[in-house]
């Protein structure tokens, strides 16, 4: 399990690669995927990150073996160092999202600066049929982009949504066939190389800065409800549920 990172003419690739789990994320790949930020914010050379899953799968989110972790949503835990640093990235980041795109895996497209989608992309943000809560300053990006009901429709309901309607959201840029998405973000990324540096990085400040501080304040805010959620009762029988391959039943709950 892991997440790998490459530079390669002026563009740094972090790449899930936990293809036999469908690349969920475990904390240990957070952290990975932090000191992956940190590199690529460093190195001169590179001029913008882009993010993407291999074997043809984004992420299927976080890995539910590690919500059993009670420190799991706590402030100083690996999934809100990565949550934070995404958040504050100063260069441009692009993602490639090919197949399954889940809980995280469609959040953090809300901290990207341009995600191109394959045709054969599915999305989803099933949170409160986990008994939990979204995450990642979705409560608040997400009506600002797609609109209130809309995304009450994708948190509340939590129900998959094709590529295309990702599109119409404002989550994503474009729909692309799936042999070409990634080769055609790689391209978009490797655009900024010849765009100067300071002049990007202020115009991505300055589209941000307005939200920034409410972004991080959102992290924390739905991080507190999170947590205690995570450690309760309705969580605890979604998560057997699944374990145990069955439906939840949650008619005991008031």
């Amino acid at each position: 399990m892991s997440i790998t990172y490459q530079s390669d003419q002026g563009v740094g690739t972090i790449t899930i690669d936990r293809t036999a789990k469908k690349n969920a994320i475990t904390g240990e790949m957070y952290e990975q995927f932090v000191a992956h930020l940190k590199e690529a914010a460093a190195d001169s050379a590179v001029r913008s990150v882009l993010i993407t899953g291999a074997g043809g799968t984004f992420t299927a989110g976080n890995d539910l073996k590690d919500f059993s972790n009670p420190k799991f949503a706590q402030i100083d835990s690996p999934v809100l160092g990565f949550m934070q640093g995404l958040a504050a990235f100063e260069k441009p980041a692009i993602a490639a999202v090919e197949g399954l795109a889940v809980g995280i895996g469609v959040t953090m497209l809300l901290h990207c600066d341009l995600v191109y989608v394959a045709d054969n992309a599915s999305f989803s943000m099933p949170f409160t049929s986990l008994g939990l809560v979204p995450e990642f300053a979705s409560t608040l990006l997400l009506p600002l982009i797609a609109g209130r009901v809309r995304a009450s429709e994708k948190l509340l309901l939590g129900k998959p949504f094709p590529a295309a309607e990702a599109v119409v959201m404002g989550i994503a840029n474009a729909v692309l066939p799936a042999a070409e998405v990634l080769s055609h973000a790689r391209r978009v990324a490797r655009t900024f190389n010849s765009l100067p540096p300071g002049s990007v990085r202020d115009t991505k400040k300055l589209l941000r800065q307005a939200q920034s501080a409410a972004v991080q304040e959102a992290i924390l805010r739905e991080a507190s409800y999170f947590g205690p959620r995570l450690a309760g009762a309705e969580a605890r029988e979604a998560i057997a549920a699944i374990i145990e391959k069955r439906a939840p039943d949650f008619s005991k709950f008031a």
